[in-house]
């Protein structure tokens, strides 16, 4: 069903930035539903943002708007995760994930939507 490969993860203080990035490779992402997920410490994994198929429209939870920026090349078939102002509740793990829902669905959240997901990449804010 495809593989993902995830990296850019790392440590960074208080209002640091990173890049996550998400290599697919097998099947080309491009029209998929498209999200990366967060798994805090003790906690559920939550959608943090999505790009619906095409790359029309995202969406971003109400914690990283103006913060966070998605974004994807369908050349490389790689998405991209830009956090910027980075904060401390930013810490988790974050999965890439992409799934064949259409419209708004793509923003659900519901993580039996998504069909394929990366390993995951740690990101610790911490000062």
């Amino acid at each position: 069903q495809g593989q993902f490969l995830e990296a850019g993860g790392g440590s960074v203080q208080p209002g640091g930035s990173l890049r996550l990035s998400c290599a697919a490779s097998g099947n080309t992402i491009r029209d998929y539903c498209k999200g990366w997920f967060r798994q805090a410490p003790g906690k559920e994994r939550d959608l943090v943002a999505a790009i619906v198929p095409g790359g029309s429209l995202t969406h971003y939870a109400d914690s990283v708007k103006g913060r966070f920026t998605l974004a994807h090349d369908n050349a490389r078939n790689t998405l991209y995760l830009h956090m910027n102002s980075l904060e401390r509740e930013d810490t988790g793990i974050y999965f890439c994930a992409a799934g064949r829902q259409r419209g708004i669905a793509c923003y659900s959240g519901h993580h039996g939507d998504f069909d394929y997901w990366g390993q995951g990449t740690q990101v610790t804010v911490s000062s």
